[in-house]
């Protein structure tokens, strides 16, 4: 079966460059017989809502875009602001929803739509499929691990598919069963999805350090995986958090700590609000002094997103950048000395 290229839009550039791209416009289904030959090496990239621009300053030239998905020539990269990679899409031509349902079955079992238009035809060719649970998980309960495969229609004879996904849950979204009682913000979802991203959780007892930690999110989040916490932050925690047993409060600023008072960390949290520049400054400051513990923390944008720290944080070796979906118009960096997982 020949490859065949999706039609790119009659409507040209979206008007605005980001850095140096122009970001295309979505288009609309295309017509029969408006299909090109691709190259043999795909990559497809679903931006997070609301972050196509910065998905799009990432990646560069594409081939075309549906939706939120980004369609390039590989090799696969890796960028930070992406939901979801589709690391091996090709396209499957179908002549019926039985057809298309049977071309995914034949493939593999588990699969997630990504519906752009044509949403009642995919919602059939959904439900000729096996049911995939996206049940909210229970933290600490770990990601899935079947692998889930991604698929859209690009019109009514055309899937867009691919086996291999870079997130186990359907196009990147996870969800918590959430707890609307104790934590003082919805801040903690942030650092149950990075822990559960990362299959790793801090040991009980392991001492970690929340910087910027009022009013006390991430630092319930630690207490009650059994860590000692240092909640370093002017502003007071809620009181249902500084009660709690193993958390200890220092009333500074996290940028005026010095590297000895955080020598006994073995992990250091920062969900701090300030510039990408002035946390990237602290982060080498304190990685130059010799501490060595893991690091999690919220890189925060205020107006334009600053591309270039960005790149900073994400070339520190060791280390990643990724977006949560509970993220915001900011990413995750992470560095734990060789603990891994996507």
């Amino acid at each position: 079966m020949p490859r065949k290229d999706f039609h790119h839009s009659s409507e040209g550039p979206r008007t605005g460059h980001f850095g140096e791209v122009a970001l295309p416009a979505a288009p609309s289904p295309a017509p029969a017989g408006c299909w090109h030959e691709w190259p043999a090496d795909l990559a497809a990239y679903l931006a997070p809502e609301g972050r196509e621009e910065d998905l799009a300053v990432e990646l560069g030239p594409i081939l075309a875009r549906h939706g939120r998905l980004f369609v390039t020539q590989g090799p696969v990269r890796e960028p930070a602001w992406v939901a979801n990679i589709w690391r091996s899409p090709h396209l499957v031509s179908v002549s019926s929803i039985s057809d298309a349902a049977g071309a995914l079955r034949r493939l593999q079992r588990n699969w997630a739509p990504y519906p752009v238009h044509l949403h009642r035809r995919t919602e059939l060719v959904r439900e000729k499929l096996p049911h995939v649970s996206a049940r909210p998980l229970r933290f600490p309960e770990p990601a899935p691990t079947s692998a889930l495969g991604s698929f859209t229609l690009l019109d009514a004879s055309t899937l867009l598919v691919s086996q291999d996904c870079s997130s186990p849950f359907p196009n990147g979204e996870v969800a918590f069963v959430e707890d609307h009682e104790n934590p003082p913000s919805r801040a903690y979802l942030k650092l149950w999805e990075t822990l559960t991203r990362l299959g790793t959780t801090p040991e009980p007892g392991a001492h970690c350090f929340d910087l910027g930690a009022s009013p006390g999110g991430w630092t319930w989040v630690l207490q009650g995986l059994g860590c000692t916490v240092t909640a370093v932050d002017k502003a007071p925690l809620a009181t249902q958090v500084a009660s709690l047993p193993n958390v200890d409060i220092l009333p500074e600023s996290a940028f005026s700590l010095s590297a000895e008072a955080l020598s006994g960390a073995d992990w250091i949290f920062s969900d701090v609000i300030c510039y990408p520049a002035r946390l990237l400054k602290l982060v080498e400051r304190l990685l130059a002094s010799g501490v060595t513990a893991k690091f999690v923390c919220t890189v925060k944008f205020q107006g334009e997103t600053d591309h270039e720290t960005a790149r900073r944080f994400a070339a520190i070796p060791g280390s990643r950048l990724f977006h949560l979906h509970h993220n915001k118009h900011e990413l995750t960096w992470v560095r734990l000395l060789g603990v891994g997982g996507r």
